[in-house]
């Protein structure tokens, strides 16, 4: 697979990451199974798929100790070729949150707190990329990227990203210290970030991690109203209640006419979409079984032509709000 420069003068990464969230968190728990989901991790990095995203509120906790249980397990040689990510700035215990509905957390001694328990759960001695997974309203910006930085400083981490955040917000972080990355929502049912965000990204050298880049599995083709566990957080999501899953059918059934003119399935078609909108836009696509990390990898060599890309772009805006 074809690597792309993850931001200006930084590492070079395979053109499609992996989100390892799901293996851990949020998705049907029917569906977690740790020794097949550390093979996935390995599976990925043989097609060249090395930069992993995580983050500690996933499980919580769980979902670094699986990725750096998968770290341990590769040979030196492979350990170097891969880039970690991982988000800190959600809580999901303690006063500032109720249950398992995530709340933000960007206090500096928290921030400084929180680094040093990822690189335990991750066996690293640096983190590559430490994200800053939602501004907290409740702490200034400044103070929060402030303590970010303090981190690179120290060398605990080599670069910052935030994600799901607003232009303004990311103007006053990087007066204190670069953005390097940026990640949000991005895919055929959600193109918000293309108006303001990516503009930003690309005018600053940034690079871009679209997350659910797959629609939440909706543009696969492969899921069915109602068949979703209550623990699975889709089950409560907006877009897919039966009568939106109906309503947006339609965008599946294009992305289908695209993938049949490629010999492609519907998600690599949906990936290759995300790829071709920016050189240092690298989507992070999830998944628990080292099949599908392949046929999502196989995406990058698809090149999409004016005729696909005009079709892709008729599609309707999805129905059901994104959370």
């Amino acid at each position: 697979m074809d690597d792309r420069e993850l931001w200006q003068d930084g590492p070079r990464v395979g053109a499609v990451g992996l989100g390892c969230m799901g293996m851990s968190w949020a998705y049907s728990p029917a569906e977690r199974d740790d020794e097949r989901s550390v093979a996935t991790i390995h599976r990925a990095l043989e097609h060249g798929v090395t930069l992993l995203d995580t983050a500690d509120v996933y499980g919580p906790f769980r979902n670094e100790e699986l990725v750096g249980r998968a770290l341990a397990g590769l040979a030196p040689s492979d350990r170097e070729r891969v880039t970690v990510a991982t988000k800190v700035g959600l809580v999901v215990d303690g006063e500032r949150s109720a249950g398992q509905v995530p709340a933000p957390d960007g206090r500096p001694e928290r921030i400084a707190q929180a680094c040093d328990d990822s690189l335990r759960r991750l066996g690293l001695d640096v983190i590559d990329l430490y994200q800053l997974h939602r501004v907290d309203p409740e702490v200034p910006l400044a103070d929060t990227w402030g303590a970010l930085a303090d981190l690179v400083t120290a060398g605990k981490v080599r670069a910052l990203g935030m994600s799901e955040v607003e232009p303004a917000q990311l103007d006053g972080a990087s007066a204190i210290h670069p953005v390097s990355t940026v990640q949000s929502e991005l895919s055929l049912w959600t193109r918000g970030v293309l108006a303001d965000v990516l503009p930003w990204c690309e005018q600053h050298g940034a690079g871009f991690l679209p997350f659910a880049p797959l629609g939440r599995g909706f543009l696969t083709g492969t899921l069915s109203a109602g068949s979703f566990e209550r623990r699975d957080f889709r089950a409560h999501n907006a877009r897919f209640t039966d009568e939106a899953m109906a309503a947006n059918a339609e965008i599946v059934a294009t992305v289908r006419t695209v993938a049949q003119r490629h010999d492609a399935t519907p998600a690599q078609i949906a990936l290759a979409w995300v790829l071709s909108c920016g050189e240092r836009v690298v989507p992070i696509p999830g998944t628990t079984r080292p099949e599908r990390v392949e046929e999502n990898a196989a995406a990058a060599a698809i090149d999409l032509s004016a005729e696909d890309h005009a079709l892709l772009e008729t599609l309707p805006g999805a129905h059901g709000d994104r959370y």
